[in-house]
């Protein structure tokens, strides 16, 4: 059981947060692609505001920059992380629409549940092992049932 502390107090409104963004993110790129016809465009424009606003921050942060010799030390399956953007933005704008925002989000949920279980579990990509138990594991068919439950319109 997590221990409540006044930086859980602060993390938790904004992890929050994230989701709220998410949500908004994706209904606010679905109405993009209207105007520019494919999803790819939509998030295109999407991933190049977002570039321009994380450029400035980095610019404005105190954290030293790093070296090309640095980056090119990075190993490669970090660099996925970019192609897996194109892949949640791109297909939220073409799936969201078609299955609406609540059920959308519930399988993403899901989704992020059932592979974080494993993540956690086996202790992957340097995360600290977490075994599978019976409550999370019944938390994520609680969810489950809860998508199922939005699928009825």
């Amino acid at each position: 059981m997590m221990k409540i502390s006044s930086q859980l107090l602060f993390i938790l409104p904004l992890t929050l947060g994230i989701g709220i963004a998410m949500a908004f993110q994706t209904a606010i790129n679905t109405q993009l692609r209207e105007y520019l016809n494919s999803p790819l465009q939509a998030a295109l424009l999407s991933f190049f505001i977002g570039t321009i606003v994380l450029a400035l921050l980095v610019c404005f942060q105190s954290a030293s920059k790093p070296s090309l010799s640095e980056i090119s030390q990075i190993p490669w399956f970090l660099w996925l992380g970019g192609f897996l953007g194109v892949y949640a933005i791109s297909l939220s704008i073409y799936t969201a629409p078609k299955l609406g925002l609540l059920t959308f989000s519930g399988l993403v949920i899901f989704g992020q549940l059932v592979i974080s279980m494993f993540i956690d579990h086996f202790g992957w990509l340097g995360t600290e092992k977490t075994p599978i138990n019976w409550q999370r594991l019944l938390g994520s068919i609680v969810i489950f049932i809860g998508v199922l439950l939005t699928l009825q319109r």
